[in-house]
């Protein structure tokens, strides 16, 4: 497989933006418009050249290439801290229950509250990968490959990491979850608030969205039956966040109403069972197979390849070390696909 993961770069702009007029809506973390990307990329390039250990709420943007033709064919993304510069929006689903001694009744209601419970937590998103590629385990590597960088640049990341998924999204490309909420308050579609948010943040959430919790039981059936639920075509990602070791606790995303996933940052499966150590073959014949990363930050590369394990050293193969860019006596951090 010629498939690597790689940093984004200001050369990649036309593939992500390509990218991002297929993903149907709802995805703000790749917007299809060229200012927001272009802004998005100059981030992600000064992320990559700080050298810096401390968390500043900065965004890593990488890219699955396809080194035989260089094509770019996928893209997610790492946020190291969020809300860091405006505060980062979520509903809470809680409980209020009440009693009435004159009815000998008590009450239960659920309840949607406005918080910033999760600001300072490190976010995985952004994972987008073409319609044309989704086989061979790309989605996967560009799933995983996140936390070997995470586990590589480990001081530059939370304690804890979240994962939204997106919400349900109607035939019409609306969201019964904002018509119910938002909408009301808004004056805008669903479509136009999200391309607001993703070009110009979610400031505005904060300047219009009521702060008083929202009755769940006075919403619509429609939107009550979409809260915390996951869009059809995240059901996969949500499996293989669970597998990872997240949980959805009961926050939900403001605009479409999509489960937010939480883990504890050094228990997450793909962190917490990462192997690093030094390469002492790369001329592997035959191995585990294993998701394989090397370089810091603007060198960082991730593919597919075979790897066996000894103690802290590790053999790995030819092609894995050619896409990697390595050779005996680098190191590389490594994990069981």
């Amino acid at each position: 497989m010629t498939f690597v993961i790689r940093p984004a770069a200001m050369d990649d702009l036309q593939h992500l933006y390509e990218m991002a007029k297929l993903t149907g809506g709802g995805f703000t973390n790749l917007p299809p418009d060229r200012n927001a990307l272009t802004g998005k990329l100059e981030g992600s390039e000064a992320a990559f050249s700080r050298a810096g250990d401390e968390i500043m709420g900065e965004t890593f943007v990488l890219v699955l290439e396809n080194t035989e033709t260089g094509d770019v064919r996928g893209t997610c993304q790492l946020f190291t801290a969020v809300g860091h510069q405006y505060p980062f929006y979520s509903y809470r689903i809680g409980m209020l229950t009440q009693y009435s001694k004159e009815l000998e009744r008590t009450v239960a209601a659920e309840l949607l509250s406005l918080c910033n419970d999760l600001g300072g937590t490190s976010e995985v998103g952004g994972l987008f990968l073409h319609p044309g590629e989704r086989a061979g385990g790309l989605g996967l590597l560009l799933a995983r490959s996140r936390y070997l960088f995470i586990a590589a640049h480990r001081q530059r990341f939370g304690d804890r990491i979240l994962a939204e998924l997106r919400g349900i999204i109607d035939e019409r490309g609306g969201s019964p979850f904002w018509d119910a909420i938002g909408g009301k308050f808004f004056g805008m579609s669903f479509q136009e608030a999200d391309e607001f948010n993703a070009i110009h943040g979610n400031q505005f959430i904060a300047d219009l969205m009521p702060k008083h919790p929202v009755y769940i039981a006075m919403l619509d059936e429609e939107a009550r039956k979409v809260i915390g639920l996951p869009h059809p075509s995240g059901r996969a990602a949500m499996r293989m966040l669970q597998d990872e070791g997240y949980s959805y606790q009961g926050y939900v995303d403001i605009f479409d109403g999509g489960p937010t996933m939480l883990a504890d940052t050094d228990k997450v499966r793909s962190i917490a069972g990462a192997h690093h150590g030094e390469v002492v073959n790369a001329t592997l014949e035959k191995g585990e197979k294993a998701l394989i990363a090397a370089g810091q930050l603007a060198d960082f590369r991730c593919c597919y390849g075979a790897r066996a394990v000894h103690g802290d050293t590790v053999f790995i193969d030819a092609q894995a070390a050619e896409l990697l860019r390595i050779g005996k006596g680098d190191s590389v951090w490594s994990i069981a696909r």
